[in-house]
């Protein structure tokens, strides 16, 4: 059985000499070639990190975010500073800010009572760390008794978009985890995987998760959902979430909307997984999210490495796809309203169905 990822780790010098603490991440941008390891012995090396999806997914940059400031504060940096670089690293991912505020409010309190602000900041990281961890595995179990119920006969053929494992959290993941609780109680038939265009997420990450797990998995293009669909292979689509707005609109991986246009015209049930720090009450509907437009060169090239294929540690090198000087239009997320998500599933419950009132008064518990 293949060891248990882990995509974030904070560690210590082990010795004199040898420097302050750091944050070691699994560089997401290297797999699944390669498993290398990311040292950000600073908030701006942790931001480009972020920026360039080394690490990446809603709860993880929560985590990061939030060691980000303690890492700041540990080395006697501006943390105040630093925590506004981060928070403003990706602006549609809200765990990001919430994770960052968290740390920094532990590390003005924690100076305040003469405790130590460094300290106060690292604890609150861990104790964001360890919630998550513990907030999957309960996602895991409402997601599980919820398929049961949507699909008595078991034999679930399931469809998710982007990735949603242990390489966007402290724990299993959001949609993924619910996927190995499928998977452990032998009622899953078959993972559809998108392979979630421009950046391939679900090709390089999602398959790269299900492979070392041993869940059978069969990888798409995205424009090819729709045919699965129309000959009945699609039970159930799972995926997780970025921002979830006050009126339970969904901001999720661009793709995410036309799956459920697709699933609410076959019928099939569209279950979003996310954690309640996902919500944000401050966001009233789906028009008031912000969607992070990337460069257009995502679209326009393919950055593959040195021997493609091979474990090369050489530079990536861009090949074209497309004309030169074509325009592209690059969203990083698209909003799916409210009114197309069967149900949503958080550690503290299930929303079904989705609309403002139910989701308050569950995040309000």
């Amino acid at each position: 059985m293949a060891e248990e990822i882990v995509a974030l780790r904070w560690e210590e010098p082990s010795g004199a000499g040898e420097g302050g603490p750091a944050i070691v991440l699994l560089d997401q941008t290297r797999l699944p070639v390669d498993e290398v390891e990311l040292v950000c012995a600073d908030a701006p090396a942790l931001v480009r990190a972020i920026q360039t999806l080394a690490v990446r997914g809603a709860p993880l940059l929560g985590i990061a975010g939030a060691y980000g400031v303690a890492l700041a504060a540990a080395r006697g940096d501006d943390v105040d500073e630093a925590a506004e670089l981060l928070a403003g690293a990706r602006p549609t991912a809200v765990n990001l800010a919430y994770g960052v505020r968290r740390a920094q409010a532990a590390f003005h309190a924690g100076g305040r009572a003469g405790g130590g602000g460094a300290a106060a900041a690292l604890a609150e990281a861990r104790g964001l760390h360890a919630d998550d961890a513990r907030g999957s595995a309960r996602m895991a179990e409402h997601g599980l008794r919820l398929l049961g119920g949507l699909l008595p006969g078991g034999g679930y053929r399931l469809l998710t978009h982007c990735n949603t494992g242990a390489l966007v959290s402290g724990g299993g993941g959001t949609a993924f985890a619910v996927v190995r609780a499928a998977q452990r109680s032998g009622e899953l038939r078959r993972l559809w995987v998108d392979e979630t265009r421009p950046l391939l997420q679900g090709a390089r990450l999602t398959a790269y998760e299900a492979a070392r797990a041993g869940v059978p998995y069969t990888l798409l293009t995205d424009n090819a959902a729709g045919s699965l669909f129309a000959s009945r292979q699609v039970d159930a689509v799972i995926l997780g979430a970025d921002r979830i707005a006050a009126d339970g609109s969904v901001a999720n991986k661009v793709g995410t909307y036309p799956l459920a246009v697709l699933a609410r015209y076959h019928r099939v049930p569209f279950l979003v997984v996310a954690p309640t720090t996902t919500v944000d009450s401050g966001t009233p509907d789906g028009s008031a999210i912000e969607v992070e437009q990337r460069a257009g060169g995502e679209v326009t090239e393919f950055s593959v490495p040195h021997a493609a294929g091979s474990r090369s540690a050489g530079a990536a090198v861009p090949y074209a796809v497309a004309p030169v000087g074509a325009e592209a239009y690059n969203p990083a997320f698209d909003v799916t309203p409210p009114e197309l998500v069967t149900a949503l599933v958080t550690e503290r419950g299930v929303v079904s169905p989705v609309t403002g009132d139910a989701l308050a008064e569950l995040c309000g518990r």
